[in-house]
């Protein structure tokens, strides 16, 4: 098995949480994209996140995967701490080209870079890079809250991070057109979600940040995480033809893509199209999909990462 673990071992290892504090109010969990504390009427917004599938653009994606954790709580990053762990033939000046794509992207959404770790190491043959980020958010928003006939939203479409990575890799050279390449690396300036999150969280109950496992991967986390079954036709989920065309070329699933730089937002059902006309007003598409019913979820698909699979298909 590879990437990230499925729900059923996830929750056995979540179980691991140390001691228990009344502050977390929101603590390891399948669905939680971060930690929140409470500060006293202000909540410190925790994530950690690795960057491990792409070798162009490490500090860039870093960041932003990062950021979008914290922006799924509603939270406005501050601060990040950086591990760099370079393989022998990438050596410091790896580490120090790493360094300055995560500074500047940090400078981008006013984070610091506050600490971490750097070294070199004879044990990979591709870079391993780990952030942790925090900041501040002034509501709370967690699965708990979601009940029968909230809706769901999605913004985006799926598998942007994941085709952006396979267009960077050479996957899709002998797919699409040069124009349709660049087209897919430019998608590289929709991953962060910060922007519709700042308006999506003044209505939003909970928010997910769908990364590994895909947009119905996420979703799945969700109904795990509130207890709830979703109403859902799969076919309604927005796949770029861009996507859709590879996906058939390659013989991957495009909804089990990982997509960072899709949020899904659970907001009550009068606030539903006021919600989507405030996304689409920053010119971010976003869309209905579903809506939130009694009883257990009534899909569970094949958890895993397409990406993993491809880029293990190459050797």
């Amino acid at each position: 098995m590879l990437g990230k673990l499925p729900p059923s071992l996830l929750l056995e290892l979540l179980s691991n949480r140390g001691e228990v504090r009344p502050e977390v109010l929101v603590g390891p969990s399948v669905g939680e994209d971060a930690a929140v504390i409470d500060l006293g009427g202000r909540f410190l917004v925790v994530t950690s996140d690795p960057i491990v599938g792409a070798t162009e653009g490490v500090g860039f994606y870093l960041v932003h995967v990062n950021a979008n954790d914290l922006a799924a709580k509603g939270a406005e990053p501050a601060y990040l701490v950086l591990s760099v762990i370079a393989p022998s033939w990438g050596g410091p000046s790896m580490c120090l080209a790493i360094s300055r794509q995560v500074s500047e992207e940090c400078r981008k959404l006013g984070i610091a870079v506050v600490g971490g770790h750097t070294e070199v190491s004879d044990r990979y043959q591709h870079p391993v890079v780990v952030g942790t980020m925090l900041g501040f958010a002034d509501r709370l928003l967690r699965a708990e809250m979601i009940r029968p006939g909230h809706v769901l939203l999605m913004t985006k479409h799926a598998g942007i991070e994941g085709m952006t990575i396979l267009a960077a890799e050479g996957f899709l050279d002998d797919v699409l057109s040069r124009e349709e390449l660049e087209e897919v690396l430019s998608w590289r300036a929709e991953v962060s979600v910060l922007p519709e999150s700042r308006v999506l969280r003044e209505k939003a109950l909970y928010m997910h940040d769908p990364t590994e496992g895909g947009v119905m991967g996420g979703i799945y986390e969700m109904t795990l995480a509130c207890g709830l079954s979703l109403e859902l036709d799969p076919s309604s989920i927005p796949v770029h033809p861009i996507t859709a065309r590879a996906a058939s070329a390659l013989g991957f699933d495009p909804l089990r893509l990982i997509s960072s730089g899709v949020l899904l937002a659970v907001v009550p059902a009068e606030e539903a199209e006021g919600m989507v006309r405030a996304v689409e007003g920053l010119g971010v598409p976003c869309s209905i999909l579903g809506r939130f019913v009694e009883g257990r979820s009534s899909f569970c698909p094949t958890f895993g990462e397409e990406l993993w699979r491809m880029l293990g298909s190459r050797g």
